[in-house]
């Protein structure tokens, strides 16, 4: 049986390669790399990774003896169920955020009262804060259309934009709850949920503050233009910011796409959180039926497309006179988020594939293997998980099952809290080809994929680290215990 992590050396190559080297379209590099390490994969390999999920007899047979089309297929398909609507949805945003003047008025808005030197500012306090009660992939869809419009306004510090929303965003998605991974991870060690959001936010600071001056060294280094994405031109947006202010939307409305989806989501996780409680008010008939709706509303695939509805009705009525574009715009915004969901679901299919050889099982091995301080171990072992197969989340869950019995064993000599937390930050390191978040990035921001790479992928690995060591300063100074 080959051992895993040559197999993650092959599927790292033949995407790297294919993509960087030899110029594939990033969807063929990876379906490429899919198919090969799927087909170097043994069913022994897959045995055990279906073991280490607790499989049924009937799910562990099926999927030994599936093809391994069927198996890099399952995977797209399950990416793409997770982020398809999404997508879609986000690029209809965008568009139509764009066409009525919306984003134009936001960012003359900011501009107006922070100044342009302060715009980045806005940027990341707002990833920062939004991060917490929604996916990270559903900040970037919302922020990137201010970010492109900025862009385009200044004549610079585009990558500066980009990068401070994800700087934000990407730090909360690890550390706070109420996003699932960190969430997962404080229930899995008993971590009070108070406790939890205090030191994500209190550590976040830190990182994001790394990651920003970051920004600022790489955007002078590396400047980069606001181009073409399949559904906007760059001439389309310099267009659109020398609109006239008087036949742009109102502020507040041109903020409701943005705000409104937010609102339900976490409207949603609160009503969720409460329902645990089982009291007396919770219980009530009205309480329930409110709960229902709130919970539907507060799916993101509903809110953000209740959002979408609202950037098109406002497109549709601050541009009566031209509605016959709306068809054009829909198809414009449609075909760019179908290229998006496409590369996506690929990047998704090479990460199942990967943890499909066992290579989670083989670091735990590993893991065993070097006695090293617990906190820099998880966070080791968290970054390889990421890096092996793509997802942050996944990356905790599995963290926490490798050490989480660490935690009640009273030899921590501090408070799990910074375990948590280490786990986190280890979730940063390194995003590349087989993380769908990087493409979202990527292709949404018109960046090359080497550009992602030296910019975003590069700075969440520098946050990461710059969290471990703040991590292990506070658990020396502050151990709670």
């Amino acid at each position: 049986m080959i051992d895993p992590l040559w197999l993650l050396l092959i599927g790292m190559i033949v995407v790297l390669g294919g993509i960087l080297i030899l110029r594939l379209h990033a969807f063929l590099a990876l379906i490429l790399g899919a198919l090969i390490v799927g087909s170097l994969t043994t069913s022994a390999g897959l045995e055990r990774y279906a073991n280490q999920k607790q499989m049924t007899v009937k799910e562990k047979t099926a999927l030994v003896e599936s093809s391994v089309g069927e198996r890099v297929a399952h995977g797209f398909g399950r990416t793409c169920t997770k982020i398809g609507i999404l997508i879609a949805m986000a690029s209809i945003i965008g568009k139509f955020l764009l066409e009525s003047g919306a984003a134009e008025r936001i960012v003359r808005s900011l501009v107006k009262w922070l100044g342009e030197q302060r715009t980045s500012y806005a940027f990341l306090s707002s990833g920062f804060l939004l991060g917490m009660p929604v996916f990270f992939d559903t900040v970037f869809y919302l922020m990137m259309p201010l970010g492109k419009a900025m862009g385009v306004r200044t004549g610079r510090n585009y990558g500066l934009y980009i990068m401070s929303i994800v700087a934000g965003a990407t730090m909360t998605h690890s550390l706070v709850p109420p996003t699932p991974g960190p969430l997962f991870v404080a229930g899995a060690l008993s971590v009070n949920l108070g406790l939890m959001i205090i030191g994500g936010i209190v550590v976040g600071l830190f990182t994001v503050s790394a990651g920003y001056l970051y920004a600022l060294w790489a955007n002078r280094k590396w400047p980069i233009p606001v181009r073409d994405t399949a559904d906007t031109s760059a001439a389309d947006l310099k267009s659109m910011t020398e609109k006239d202010e008087a036949i742009l939307p109102p502020f507040w409305l041109s903020m409701l796409p943005i705000i409104l989806p937010v609102i339900l989501i976490a409207g949603g996780t609160f009503f969720k959180s409460l329902q645990k409680t089982q009291s007396s008010i919770t219980t009530a008939p009205l309480w329930q039926s409110i709960a229902v709706l709130i919970d539907n509303v507060g799916n993101p695939n509903v809110a953000l497309t209740i959002s979408a509805g609202i950037a098109l009705l406002t497109y549709a009525w601050w541009n009566r006179g031209s509605k016959m574009n709306i068809t054009m715009f829909l198809q414009n915004a449609l075909s760019s988020g179908g290229l998006i969901i496409l590369i996506t679901s690929a990047g998704g299919a090479f990460g199942g594939i990967l943890q499909q050889t066992g290579i989670g099982y083989r670091i735990q091995e590993l893991a065993a293997s070097y006695h090293i301080a617990v906190l820099p171990l998880a966070f080791c072992v968290t970054a390889i998980v990421r890096t092996a197969q793509g997802s942050a989340t996944v990356a905790m869950i599995t963290a926490v099952g490798i050490l989480g019995g660490l935690a009640g064993s009273g030899q921590l000599g501090f408070h799990p809290v910074y375990l948590a937390l280490v786990i986190g930050c280890g979730s940063k390191l390194i995003p590349w080809m087989n993380d769908s978040g990087f493409w979202v990035i990527c292709k949404m921001s018109g960046m090359t994929e080497a550009e992602t790479l030296k910019t975003c992928s590069t700075m969440m690995t520098l946050m990461g680290i710059v969290g471990l060591f703040v991590i292990m300063i506070l658990a020396r100074l502050f151990p709670l215990v």
